[in-house]
């Protein structure tokens, strides 16, 4: 799935894009103050708004990263108690798996 069909993913990408753009500005100011005009002037504005927004930017960076660990966290919880419901189905239940674990 693409990002723009995951409204979360899209704005992961805006703010990465953001983030970039202002690094880059940073390093090597010329390459994007010579490009205002046209389709090379979105990477000048991105950078526009990652300067002068950020500390804004750095807590949405923060909040993103937050909720990424939490959705990873809790999809890795959820397939590890699936796994160990399959395992304990395969087996003879409940005792099957402690015997699995014991081992």
């Amino acid at each position: 799935m693409t990002a723009l069909f995951n409204f979360q993913s899209l704005l992961l990408v805006i703010l990465l894009g953001i983030c970039t753009c202002a690094y880059v500005h940073q390093i090597f100011p010329t390459i994007l103050d010579r490009n205002k005009q046209g389709l090379m002037g979105i990477f000048w504005k991105a950078a526009r708004i990652g300067e002068r927004l950020s500390p804004y930017i750095s807590l949405c960076c923060v909040f993103m990263a937050l909720t990424a660990s939490s959705s990873l966290y809790l999809s890795a919880t959820s397939a590890s108690i699936n796994d160990l419901l399959c395992v304990s189905r395969r087996t003879n239940g409940v005792w099957g798996l402690v015997s699995i674990a014991m081992e």
